[in-house]
């Protein structure tokens, strides 16, 4: 149903497929018998690309993370799975953070919110930590000065209610903040899509339209305040930043968007769709 396709852009709220079609399907997978692949999150290194991306495990019906590479945008080479546990895992949200790579999936099914290392990057990851308990849908992690923060879904099958977090150090502990929940009651823009960006100084908070249904398309929401007191947001006016074709790979829905700013000034971002009768 899900596969992963690039946009491109002058800027991150006015993307086009790069390409007609998926760059990576489930027909790609070659170690597991997949049914989708999904939520695309890159990271660039060394002058390559790396792509993590949920891959549903036909035989299981568990969610694992795996990889695929690749040295321009069109063309990417699928590796292998790269971490899976006895529990779904899917939303590999990687960074960067002093020279190691942290990735924080979602990982409900273990009841709480995991951290992993890779200890040979990109291969090979292990367990930290476990940031928060409870369940949590799509937990997306970033730093602004010296906080860290993080978004995450604690209602992970009605897709209404976002919580929000901040700590001194990354592997905690983490404080709920004082506004959280932030979103409740709202399957509009409550659950995470996507990487936070920093853009011309902004924050911007992608968000998953689950309205009408699950992942139907991607808006997008301006951080006005973000203080370990305050908080606030507003949706950006040019509507969806993501929605469906009606026809082909992404004719149902949208869900997901990462993006990055490129040495030229244009923008690049993975993305997935769902394809099927809208």
């Amino acid at each position: 149903m899900w596969s992963i396709s690039i946009y491109t852009g002058s800027s991150p709220f006015t993307l086009e497929p790069f390409q007609g079609g998926p760059v990576l399907t489930k027909d790609q997978v070659i170690d597991v018998r997949a049914d989708f692949v999904a939520d695309p999150f890159m990271l660039q290194h060394n002058d390559r690309r790396y792509m993590f991306f949920e891959v549903m495990n036909a035989e299981t019906k568990r969610g694992e993370i795996a990889l695929a590479t690749g040295n321009d945008a069109l063309t990417w080479s699928y590796q292998q799975v790269v971490l899976k546990e006895p529990f779904h895992l899917s939303y590999p949200h990687v960074f960067k953070f002093q020279d190691a790579f942290f990735m924080t999936p979602e990982t409900l099914g273990a009841g709480g919110v995991c951290l992993y290392q890779a200890h040979d990057f990109p291969l090979h990851w292990s367990y930290v930590a476990r940031l928060l308990e409870g369940e949590f849908a799509d937990p997306t992690v970033f730093k602004v000065d010296d906080r860290w923060w993080m978004f995450a879904c604690s209602t992970p099958y009605q897709h209404d209610t976002l919580r929000l977090y901040h700590a001194s150090r990354l592997t905690g502990p983490w404080t709920e903040h004082p506004r959280s929940p932030i979103i409740t009651k709202d399957r509009r823009r409550a659950r995470p899509a996507g990487r936070i960006l920093n853009f011309n100084n902004k924050l911007f908070r992608f968000a998953q339209d689950c309205l009408e249904r699950y992942g139907s398309c991607v808006r997008t929401f301006e951080i006005l305040e973000l203080t370990p007191n305050s908080y606030s947001e507003v949706e950006i006016g040019h509507g969806p930043v993501l929605k469906p074709s009606g026809l082909g790979w992404n004719a149902r829905g949208m869900h997901h968007i990462d993006a990055h700013q490129q040495s030229d000034g244009s923008w690049l971002a993975c993305v997935d769709g769902a394809s099927g009768t809208k």
